[in-house]
Parts: structure tokens; sequence; C-alpha cells
């Protein structure tokens, strides 16, 4: 894929802010910013990574939260489409990165088929950020051959995931399940995965994850509605679930404790 190389008028650039600590941002992120005079930006990125921007430029806040108001998604891609057309150096600011669960894919087709240059500059996404923090990997030898980023919220209209025969998959491939947005119809969806995993299956849930404010809980999967009620856990979050977390949840005092991430 072919993509500009440097950051110029007319031009659009898609790029991932990361989990929210400004200092996970890739240099050319930074450099991204830095170079925008209009910056849209997404509900999830934060002051310091905003602090990157120059002086001057134009900064709109186009919010994308899940059950709460949000900004309309053909609203957002024609102020990208306009504000090219008018000769701006235009950077789209997603949290985590654009093409895990940021619409990145549908935004880069929409403006191409109108003729503007685009490219996309990756971010660490919360899924990798939060278990990281936490001293777990997601994948390894003895305990994960692959990992499998999934989405806990469909689209109207769109049944979602079968999480009866995801639940099968990783059982016998042996991998690490990243639920994003799936605080909500986390009862759904532990129901389902329980028809193929273990009721003891370690799991950890991680808000706000590399920011101040994180906290995180390690539980099991047969565990996991109430582990959420009972820490008050809720969005944004992402959940962790497989062997890679037993390490995590032997610090956790019977796995239920919730820790503070220092700031």
């Amino acid at each position: 894929m072919h993509t500009p190389t440097e950051f110029h008028p007319g031009s659009v650039t898609l790029v991932g802010a990361g989990p929210g600590d400004p200092e996970l941002l890739t240099i050319k992120a930074a450099r991204a910013i830095a170079a925008a005079t209009v910056l849209l930006v997404d509900d999830l990125v934060g002051d310091g990574v905003l602090a990157h921007a120059s002086p001057g430029t134009r900064i709109v806040h186009v919010g994308k939260r899940g059950g709460c108001k949000s900004t309309p998604q053909a609203f957002i891609e024609k102020l990208m489409i306009m504000a090219a057309r008018e000769g701006e150096v235009v950077v789209r600011l997603k949290g985590g990165d654009p093409f895990i669960f940021g619409r990145g894919g549908e935004e880069v087709e929409h403006l191409r088929a109108e003729g503007i240059a685009v490219q996309v500059i990756n971010g660490i996404t919360a899924g990798l950020a939060g278990l990281t923090s936490l001293g777990a990997p997601l994948t390894h030898r003895d305990h994960a051959h692959g990992v499998v980023f999934i989405t806990g919220h469909a689209k109207p209209g769109d049944a979602g995931p079968d999480w009866r025969q995801l639940a099968a998959t990783a059982r016998d491939a042996r991998l690490t399940l990243v639920i994003y947005m799936g605080v909500s119809s986390a009862s759904q969806i532990q129901s389902e995965l329980l028809s193929g995993l273990p009721a003891s299956t370690p799991l950890a849930i991680i808000q706000h994850a590399s920011l101040p404010q994180q906290r995180h809980a390690t539980s099991t999967l047969g565990q996991l509605t109430d582990t959420l009620a009972r820490e008050g856990l809720g969005s944004p979050s992402v959940i962790v679930i497989g062997d890679v977390v037993r390490g995590v949840a032997a610090l956790g005092q019977a796995g239920e404790q919730v820790l503070h991430q220092a700031a």
C-alpha cells in the first residue's frame, strides 16, 4: 500500500493515540500531531497526547463512546473530506490503534473513494497495553499459541460473535481471548463461553489501561459478572481470558483483589 511519506496539505492521516499514556505514542504519531492544522479527536484521547499539537491547530472533538451520545460516523467522514479539500493537514486521532476496532478501515475506504490522500500510523492497542501493564504476555510458548482480539459490541442488526464456537476454538488451539467493549454484554459472553471453556479459566479485567486511574481485577470465567459488579469495573475496559493470566492472578490474593496502578 503506497502512502505519503510526509504530512502535506490536502491529506488525512489516521493516527493511533495509544491506550492513554502519552509516553506510549510512537515518534511518528507525535510528528503527525505536531504537523496537523486540523485535529479530529476521539473521546478517549487525553490532554497529554494533545499537548503535542502546535499552537493554532484547530482541535475538533468528535466523541465515539459506546452507550453514550456520539458524533455520527458519516459526519466525521464529511469533516475530514471538507478539511482536506480546503488544504488542511488533517489528523484523525483515535484511541488505541485505528485498525483495531477504530473504524479506520471504513474511513480509509471512504477517503480513497473521494480521492483524498490518506495514510495510517499505528498505535498501541488497549488489549496489549492492559495485560502488559500487569506483567503478563498475550502469547506464551507454554500457555498460548495465539491471541484473538474481538469486540463484544455488535453493530445494530448484527448477531455479533459466535461465542460458543470461539470458546471451542480457544480451548482447542490454546488461544488468549481479548474482548473489547464487552462489559455491557458480559453476562451473555460469560454464559456462552462457558459452553466450551472451564469455569476455572483465569481472566483479567483492565479498566483505563495505562492511565493513572487504571484499575484491574483478576478472576475466573465463572466469576466474570460477579467480579464486574462487586468491584465496580465498567467501560472502558478490556477482558483478557486465558492461561496467560495465571501469573497475574497469583499476585491477586485468591485472584479477586483490585489493584490500583501507580501514577
